[in-house]
């Protein structure tokens, strides 16, 4: 896929559509912020705004990788408060239950794993 702004809202419907069809409705909402910031940090700092994104369905959860040809690989900084921007990485490492960032042949794979909270731990 190609990255462009206007488009994000499509995904998130589509990544919404999916967890919905595989029981996961709660992980929306992070999956859809998660996947906003992986797919604009590409646009933003992959030299190319093309992506492979793959949403794959987890036993607990679900994990959302984004494949660039940038071998750069993302690093979480402590925020500047004041600033407009810079957040993103931190947020998500916040949001996603894990998160990492592995080289590849060809640039590399940035994913998150979100786990659903079980019934049972919420009681």
């Amino acid at each position: 896929m190609t990255v462009r702004p206007q488009g994000l809202a499509g995904v998130r419907r589509i990544l919404g559509a999916h967890l919905r069809l595989w029981g996961r409705d709660e992980l929306t909402a992070p999956a859809c912020l998660c996947t906003t910031e992986l797919l604009s940090n590409v646009a933003k700092h992959a030299g190319s705004p093309d992506c492979v994104l793959t949403l794959q369905r987890l036993p607990d959860g679900v994990r959302v990788t984004v494949s660039d040809s940038s071998s750069r690989l993302p690093v979480v900084l402590e925020p500047d408060w004041f600033s407009t921007s810079g957040r993103g990485m931190f947020l998500l490492s916040r949001t996603a239950d894990a998160w990492g960032a592995d080289p590849t042949l060809s640039g590399k794979d940035v994913w998150i794993e979100l786990r659903a909270r079980s019934k049972e731990a919420a009681a």
